[in-house]
């Protein structure tokens, strides 16, 4: 039994180094150069981003201001940074090839992969949007929060080693061709742009399934003709988007789905997000 447990224990140790490793992995990330717009109609487009498809105060909380999401000493913490001029943030610090590099690549200055920073997705925005988002975050008011950095505990460590999502710039080839600027309309390449962030819970082709990091979440549904949508009519996703109920009665959980933040969609937007949706191949749940 004595050598069991030994055995287990350097087995766990062998994990929390393997994960300390990888999660210092140094990335050596050639930061394309993006134009910063500084004129209003671009920062606002920015805002307009960052408080609706990009969902980024689900995690840097209001205002983009920092939050603690996570403070247990065996997983770690959890805090995304305050990202305005605040006091304790870290707006003045940060240049925009740190902002590009951390929103499109998801890695810090120091060349390591941030922490749950979910660019597999945003590193589909384009140069238009992503500038415009960096502009918002420069004009940002200042916010007085002071939040903990982010580390990652041995368990943490062992789940970064095992769960690529803890990681995401591990996930995706950061030398791909940038997206064009899409042209915005009522379109079905439009909306198949605004639709790349869905798949962080409906999965890659939209077809649902369980949504990654999150046991105690509802499964997402199935988007495609397949799924739930097969019965709705345009004016039923609209509506369900702008005020979290279904066409049946219920009522969308804003804890996992964040209806408030799709509700700011412009109605072309929504539209064009319809459009794209309903070209989808029909597909079974989670395929």
């Amino acid at each position: 039994m004595a050598g069991l447990v030994a055995l287990l224990v350097v087995a766990i140790l062998v994990l929390i180094l393997l994960g300390s490793r990888r999660i210092s992995k140094d990335y050596d990330i050639q930061v394309a150069s993006v134009p910063i717009p500084t004129d209003a109609v671009s920062i606002e487009r920015g805002r307009h981003y960052v408080e609706t498809v990009g969902l980024c105060g689900e995690c840097h909380g209001e205002g983009l201001g920092g939050d603690i999401l996570s403070e247990d000493s065996v997983f770690g913490t959890l805090a995304p940074p305050n990202l305005t001029s605040g006091a304790s943030g870290i707006g003045d610090a940060l240049s925009d090839e740190d902002l590009v590099r951390a929103i499109r690549h998801g890695v810090g200055r120091d060349g390591e992969a941030l922490v749950i920073m979910p660019s597999e997705y945003f590193n589909k925005i384009s140069d238009a949007d992503l500038g415009a988002i960096v502009a918002y975050i420069r004009n940002l008011p200042p916010v007085d929060n002071q939040v903990p950095k982010t580390s990652l505990g041995p368990l943490g460590r062992v789940i970064a080693l095992l769960d690529s999502s803890i990681l995401p710039a591990s996930k995706f080839d950061h030398t791909a061709p940038r997206p064009p600027d899409p042209t915005p309309g009522v379109t079905v390449e439009y909306g198949e742009y605004l639709a790349t962030i869905c798949s962080v819970c409906h999965g890659d082709n939209l077809s649902g399934g369980s949504v990654p990091g999150e046991q105690d979440a509802p499964v997402a549904r199935n988007l495609t003709p397949e799924g739930v949508l097969v019965s709705w009519e345009e004016s039923d996703f609209i509506n369900t988007m702008r005020t979290g109920k279904t066409p049946g009665g219920g009522q969308l959980d804003g804890e996992f789905m964040p209806w408030e933040h799709f509700a700011r969609m412009t109605d072309d937007e929504l539209k064009a997000l319809w459009m794209y949706l309903k070209t989808l191949p029909p597909r079974d749940f989670g395929e």
